[in-house]
């Protein structure tokens, strides 16, 4: 092939791509502003903290000033730099919203299929404990876990955790009790699989659809939640630079009309949980 012809077909696949591509935008408009979201998102996470500065700097002197081109997000009461702060706390936020929505995806269907496809004492013991934390919203079960086991960061992603699983427990038992019934299933036993091994070997993977659909609107409530229980003052405690710490320091400076120190932090939650929610209503969507 010529250089001439290599060079048209290169053109050719490209604007291939490309019509391809444009065709995913167009029917997923709203999956791809979620997804733009989270690629900046993570690009500020990995790479902000590389080049902002000391998020636990104070300078009393520039103590409340407002936003300008030095100081893009202003400052707070202790002279911190709000901008610097709220980048290197997009890292804590993202990784905490995606481990705890990890946690409750792996463990709520490694229970959830476990009941679904051995089904009887067992099944009947994890859903009647299950129905017991669904009845608590989220938010609450997790505040109230985080006061008994503390506000660490660790602590802090295991309450919310344990507090979304159960939505996975219910969503994976459904599959796998539908699952448990095909041909395949069958098959593997008479292979010589254990049972053990056809629930977590076949059963699971084939189960495992909407609970990574759910996934991301759990991502995007936990972020929501972490904050909350920050501003609350039970969660992640300051200095640490974690969004829901900084709208809770920076919400009497409203009355002195210092609008800055709670207004951007307050915005990148809203953004990032929106771009989790946007990602997870699409592929709910999708599913039916």
């Amino acid at each position: 092939m010529s250089a001439e012809a290599a060079a048209v077909t290169g053109t050719t696949a490209s604007r291939t791509n490309l019509r391809s591509l444009w065709g995913v935008v167009r029917e997923h408009p709203m999956a791809t502003v979620g997804v733009l979201l989270l690629v900046l998102f993570a690009l500020a996470a990995l790479l902000g903290p590389l080049f902002v500065g000391d998020p636990l700097k104070t300078n009393p002197a520039h103590a409340l000033e407002a936003p300008s081109g030095h100081r893009l997000f202003g400052t707070d009461r202790y002279g911190r730099d709000v901008f610097t702060r709220a980048v290197v706390a997009a890292r804590l936020d993202l990784v905490v919203g995606i481990v705890i929505a990890g946690l409750a995806t792996a463990v709520g269907s490694l229970i959830g299929v476990a009941a679904g496809y051995f089904g009887g004492a067992f099944d009947e013991i994890v859903m009647r404990v299950t129905d017991i934390v669904l009845a608590f919203p989220g938010f609450v079960l997790a505040l109230i876990l985080v006061a008994v086991l503390g506000d660490s960061v660790p602590n802090v992603v295991v309450a919310v955790a344990i507090a979304y699983t159960p939505y996975f427990i219910r969503l994976t038992r459904a599959r796998a009790l539908a699952e448990r019934e095909r041909e395949y299933v069958d098959a593997a036993a008479l292979a010589g699989n254990r049972r053990w091994q056809i629930a977590y070997r076949h059963v699971l993977p084939n189960s495992l659809s909407p609970a990574f659909t759910q996934a991301a609107l759990v991502a995007g409530w936990a972020v929501l939640d972490v904050a909350g229980l920050a501003f609350l003052g039970i969660g992640i405690q300051p200095p640490r630079a974690e969004w829901g710490v900084m709208v809770a320091e920076g919400a009497n400076d409203f009355l002195t009309g210092a609008w800055w120190t709670a207004l951007f932090p307050g915005a990148l939650i809203v953004l990032l949980a929106m771009g989790f929610q946007l990602i997870g209503d699409d592929l709910q969507g999708g599913e039916k």
